[in-house]
């Protein structure tokens, strides 16, 4: 399946995309695309329904993140060796943790807001990962089994807040409107090998990310397994598994955005993004 949701913000509903691109209305039998529903059982529920039962959403609805109630959207840095080299640093023993704060969470085609000040706006397109089952302490060989599903990130950083005033990264990822997640949220059985996918983002047309995940350092697995022996992992978490080369801080020299371009981005079957950026007032 790829669920999603639907409407203005904080008023989304849930809904699911139909093989011919239209988006049925599941509220009708959920509140939400969060909590119990991100359980094997309850996915098994909706994967159940028939299509044609469903109302059929009318118009171009914006959508929202494409998962409710995130207790916890945690990062993975310098996760694939060709990044890590553009940006200077040596390959990392361990995943490197920071975390996005929820209030960056937008929607896949929300508008990204350039902090007042910043110099060093920055785009990173990553595989998020979307928690069902929780737990801690999970095992790299039944880490999997706890995926509700997949999706496509940008990992919005501003360069300077992240790097150069000291402290944690944290600063530089958190900004409101830095975590656009969705369109959709694809269940594991359609969503492919995800070792293995392609995956991309362009600004102004120009491709500047052009990777796939099999060259992350620390697969899904490992990532999740990683994670739950420091954290406990709950319904609804997003992890999002670091990027491949191209972000603007590895460019010669580098580019940062400056308000008024478009980015897209993309990752094989699990939809593409598209923002504009504008800065803030």
């Amino acid at each position: 399946m790829k669920l999603l949701r639907y409407g203005p913000p904080g008023q989304e509903k849930p809904g699911l995309l139909d093989p011919e691109g239209g988006i049925r209305d599941l509220s009708g039998h959920v509140a939400d695309i969060a909590g119990e529903v991100l359980l094997p059982d309850g996915l098994a529920r909706l994967a159940a329904l028939d299509l044609a039962d469903l109302p059929l959403v009318g118009g171009e609805p914006r959508l929202g993140p494409c998962v409710g109630r995130v207790g916890k959207f945690v990062c993975i840095g310098l996760n694939y060796a060709d990044h890590a080299a553009e940006t200077g640093a040596p390959i990392p023993r361990e995943p490197v943790v920071f975390n996005k704060w929820i209030s960056a969470l937008s929607g896949p085609n929300d508008d990204i807001e350039i902090p007042r000040g910043s110099e060093k706006t920055d785009w990173e397109v990553e595989l998020g990962v979307v928690i069902g089952k929780g737990g801690k302490y999970i095992p790299p060989e039944e880490a999997l089994s706890h995926v509700a599903g997949y999706c496509v990130v940008n990992d919005v950083s501003e360069r300077s807040w992240q790097m150069d005033r000291g402290g944690t990264w944290d600063k530089g990822k958190g900004f409101d409107t830095f975590g656009p997640v969705g369109p959709w949220l694809v269940t594991p059985d359609e969503a492919g090998d995800v070792g293995n996918l392609s995956i991309w983002l362009e600004v102004d047309g120009h491709r500047y990310q052009n990777g796939t995940t099999g060259t992350m350092i620390f697969d899904v697995a490992t990532i999740i397994s990683y994670l739950s022996q420091c954290m406990s992992l709950q319904p609804g978490d997003v992890i999002s598994t670091g990027t491949p080369p191209g972000v603007g801080l590895g460019q010669k020299p580098p580019v940062f955005l400056r308000g008024g371009e478009v980015l897209r981005l993309g990752i094989d079957g699990l939809g593409v993004q598209s923002q504009r950026v504008v800065r803030a007032v």
